[in-house]
């Protein structure tokens, strides 16, 4: 398969799931990354439990294979002046260097940005953070969970009125995983700049910045209307009801999306028989049907629980609105079109465990990168450790005075 970053290497030293993310998708497009850890304890990601999923099911940890799949792991101590250099030198033959410690962490440690071009000025220097590099918090920690779901107004935007709390996020990681794809993007834009300038760069991409990049057209319609929160889309008062979700007679869920409406409803009343709604005045047209949503909404209501899930699929398909069922992430790797297009795959695992994992989301001619496991912690420290240069007795010297792993 085509890999357009083949060639390009990665040092990754990160934790979690943001910018580990990134550095996936980087791989997932071939790029050669090499996660650097603590060679005792590693990325706490290892063993995260979320969600009720513990942290490992028959030896699987789902959060860390999710975004550490095809990685190499170096084991390297960076507060050791010499485990330091170990890192510096693999910075030297480097493409990119990724991270999202804390600026305290970075300046303590050497690796600000001006610390890392001046030692490789070609590199680019992917740096991730909460809130942003400057203002008050630019030094705050934080997770998808409060700051691209909390602060950029996501949580009260889906929390219908009648909700004592906010609603949390759909899963781990949901903002993480946005937040990585805009970082992996703008560092492929950051080594074509270099191509052209031969001159590395440093590109910033926060889980702030990108909460409120995918929250940008509910900022905007606040900002028109002077209002704090978007009216709640309620089911019953939708004012489009052809824009809606309705449950089928076995429980499933499908979604309309007839943006267009009056372009698709006569087909659509036409499929499902009920010719009397295009002569009824209550909805002869987008503006009658928003004036009489709650009827309408109720009428289809009625109908959609009239047929099963099959049934309904094999009626919409004979109208060209635009409709999709409703999924749980446990039915995706079974979904047709997901299957066809590889955008799960099932991977064994060592032992008994299988995990599904989902590639990077773009395409290049016409492939899919094919998934593989993540690495154990420092599994990869000897092999690096050789290609830097390093013979074996020296390597043993190191993992002797606990510099490397």
């Amino acid at each position: 398969m085509t890999k357009p970053l083949e060639g390009i290497r990665v040092i990754e030293l990160a934790t979690y799931v943001f910018v580990p993310a990134a550095a996936a998708i980087l791989g997932d497009w071939g790029a050669d990354v090499i996660k650097v850890e603590h060679p005792s304890y590693g990325d706490p990601g290892r063993n995260t439990a979320a969600w009720g999923v513990p942290n490992k099911v028959e030896g699987v940890a789902h959060l860390w294979e999710a975004v550490n799949r095809g990685k190499r792991a170096v084991g390297i101590d960076i507060s050791d002046d010499e485990g330091r250099e170990v890192l510096m030198r693999l910075i030297d033959g480097a493409d990119v260097f990724m991270t999202n410690l804390l600026p305290p962490a970075r300046r303590k440690l050497g690796i600000e940005p001006a610390d890392v071009l001046k030692r490789n000025p070609r590199i680019v220097y992917g740096r991730g953070s909460a809130n942003g590099p400057r203002g008050a918090d630019a030094d705050k920690g934080g997770f998808d969970g409060i700051t691209y779901w909390g602060r950029s107004g996501a949580a009260l935007g889906v929390t219908p009125a009648d909700r004592e709390f906010p609603l949390s996020m759909p899963g781990p990681g949901f903002g993480d995983l946005q937040t990585g794809t805009a970082l992996a993007g703008a560092i492929g834009t950051a080594l074509f700049h270099r191509e052209r300038t031969g001159r590395g760069e440093v590109v910033d991409v926060s889980l702030l910045s990108a909460g409120l990049w995918a929250m940008g057209m509910t900022v905007s319609g606040t900002s028109v209307l002077g209002v704090d929160q978007l009216p709640p889309q309620r089911h019953d008062t939708t004012p489009n009801p052809l824009t809606n979700v309705y449950r089928t007679k076995d429980d499933h869920y499908i979604a309309l999306g007839f943006l267009q409406a009056d372009r698709y409803w006569p087909d659509f009343c036409i499929v499902v028989d009920k010719l009397e709604w295009l002569s009824d005045v209550r909805f002869i047209d987008a503006e009658a049907r928003k004036v009489n949503s709650a009827a309408c909404i109720e009428l289809l209501d009625a109908l959609f629980s009239e047929h099963t899930l099959d049934e309904w699929r094999d009626l919409l398909s004979r109208q060209s609105g635009q409709w999709d069922v409703l999924l749980g992430a446990g039915e995706t790797h079974r979904d047709e079109q997901i299957v066809a297009n590889r955008f799960v795959q099932r991977i064994e695992h060592e032992g008994n465990g299988m995990i599904n994992l989902v590639p990077a989301p773009a395409q290049f001619g016409e492939e899919v990168a094919t998934l593989g496991t993540a690495p154990g912690l420092g599994e990869h420290t000897d092999e690096v450790l050789a290609e830097l240069g390093y013979d074996a007795a020296t390597v043993e010297r190191l993992r002797a005075g606990n510099a490397v792993g």
